[in-house]
């Protein structure tokens, strides 16, 4: 089989936006066919993956409409729904779509528009994806959050202070994100004395509500030779599952879904955790970053809350994660997330990160639905 490349890649500004989900999809895809210069009449695969926009903006039918509005018509069009993994799965499906032969030519874009509605009433959405027996008694994400976080503190004794660190690692790095919601530092005092959401965790511990969009345009490596000299391709990608019922699973700090999708990212680009240069991981909240870390294979169970304070996971580390300042920093418009993650790495491995970039061949993306009930993982290397 052929190997999956990436020619193209954009991200728009992410954060409060007055553009409506058609606007930043356009925005984000005509971007993305400009940065890899192929015209739109030859994609031939439109996926956007979004998880909301009939529910935040009464919106349906956003595939067909951007094709439309780029005028890639009569490319083939589908809506790729995985809660807030969806853009993770988008990337699975666009990188399928091109390893089958079924198109030589797939355009990607991830978008969602949330921050018109109430706090309370983006939550009650995002909450519609746990399970309906966990819905009715009011269970949210930052419950489970919260009470996980409180879990891994105590079993493997790490400090509180351990997961602020982790927002003030990235916070420092999305200062030199030009498309990040918060380009500023924050320190460790103001995260350990904000405003209680779901106890231990804190509100700094949690990534904002967030209107962006960001894309990728994939192609078989023969073809990318034809449009680039610098291009990424997909070395290795995975997804997976764990249950829909969190309280269900033998250990609420491990996450099935990470450790499956993570097997056969690795064993389909034939490396290990080890040679890993970057990573990108769902940071919705602080605690996932040290879940994910250890799930991936990169540290031991319970020692990811270590290679924070030991500066593993910073940007001049022997692992950075989260180079872009994750979503704690850079935002969560949940159909792009996953999407914003792979350009990270995408930048990263070709060398075109800015001040943000480090040394790296190869890249990681790991991109999380609700508490690790679905999950994809993506794994990206630069052209040889």
């Amino acid at each position: 089989m052929e190997r999956v490349a990436i020619i193209g890649a954009s991200m728009t500004q992410f954060g409060q936006r007055e553009a409506w989900i058609r606007e930043l999809l356009a925005e984000a895809g005509g971007a993305c066919l400009a940065d890899a210069g192929v015209s739109a009449d030859a994609v031939e695969h439109l996926y956007v993956s979004n998880m909301a926009s009939g529910e935040f903006e009464g919106q349906t039918g956003v595939p067909n409409a951007l094709a439309h509005d780029l005028s890639a018509v009569p490319a083939y069009t589908a809506r790729i729904d995985q809660t807030s993994s969806s853009g993770g799965a988008g990337v699975y499906a666009a990188w399928q779509s091109v390893a089958s032969g079924a198109s030589e030519m797939t355009l990607l874009v991830g978008g969602e528009k949330m921050t018109h509605r109430t706090t309370a009433e983006a939550t009650d959405v995002i909450a519609s994806l746990t399970h309906p027996v966990e819905y009715k008694h009011g269970v949210t994400l930052p419950s489970f959050a919260g009470l996980t976080a409180r879990h891994y503190l105590d079993i493997y004794d790490a400090p509180r202070e351990s997961l602020g660190k982790v927002a003030v690692k990235n916070h420092l790095n999305g200062v030199d994100n030009p498309h990040a919601q918060f380009q500023k530092e924050v320190d460790l005092e103001t995260i350990l004395e904000s405003p209680i959401v779901a106890d231990p965790l804190r509100l700094y511990d949690f990534c904002p509500i967030t209107d962006g969009s960001a894309a990728l345009l994939f192609c078989p490596e023969s073809v990318a030779r034809e449009y680039a000299d610098e291009y990424a391709v997909v070395s290795g990608i995975g997804g997976a599952t764990d249950t829909h019922v969190v309280h269900e699973r033998a250990d609420p700090t491990t996450m099935g879904g990470v450790e499956n999708s993570a097997e056969q990212a690795y064993e389909m680009a034939d490396i290990g955790p080890d040679d890993v240069d970057v990573a990108e991981l769902h940071d919705m909240f602080t605690i996932l970053e040290f879940l994910q870390s250890e799930d991936l294979g990169f540290f031991e169970k319970g020692e990811g809350w270590k290679a924070v304070e030991e500066g593993v996971t910073d940007r001049d580390g022997e692992l950075p994660i989260n180079t872009s300042g994750g979503l704690k920093s850079k935002g969560h418009p949940l159909g792009a997330s996953g999407v914003a993650q792979v350009y990270e790495i995408y930048k990263q491995v070709i060398g075109d990160a800015g001040p943000r970039q480090v040394d790296a061949g190869i890249g990681l993306a790991c991109n999380v639905g609700g508490f690790g009930n679905c999950v994809t993982t993506t794994i990206l290397e630069g052209a040889q």
